[in-house]
């Protein structure tokens, strides 16, 4: 069988030791700070399926580096925000990890919900649903 050079667990590791997590009962506590910009990288089809955090705003995993990126032809404006505190956040943790660590690397400050959206639920953040 094929040997890789580093499994995913590994990366996500690597991302966690040198990014910021934020827990989930402090995050609820910041979900109507203005000053905090809460991104959703999960799949349109699970936001759709389990709901998401009331004023987050869905960036899809494949481009959030292209609309962070000022000089990428896709950059979004929401990004551009000075003095604003990012949060980015998947179901488990692992793909924010990874996005926020890469985030870093290209200069942009962000942290990320250490267990991702299945411990918002489970510890009674709100959730709005899709008509």
């Amino acid at each position: 069988m094929f040997q890789l050079k580093k499994t995913a667990a590994q990366m996500v590791q690597e991302a966690r030791d040198r990014i910021e997590e934020i827990e989930t009962p402090n995050l609820i506590g910041m979900v109507d700070d203005p000053n905090v910009v809460i991104v959703d990288i999960r799949d349109v089809r699970e936001r759709q399926r389990t709901g998401f955090i009331p004023g987050s705003f869905h960036a899809p995993r494949g481009m959030v580096e292209f609309w962070v990126d000022p000089d990428s032809p896709y950059h979004k404006d929401i990004f551009a925000q000075e003095g604003k505190k990012y949060v980015f956040h998947c179901a488990s943790g692992w793909r924010s990890a990874l996005t926020v660590a890469t985030l870093q690397d290209m200069g942009f400050e962000a942290a990320h919900l250490k267990e991702g959206f299945g411990s918002w639920e489970k510890s009674g953040g709100p959730v709005e649903k899709s008509d």
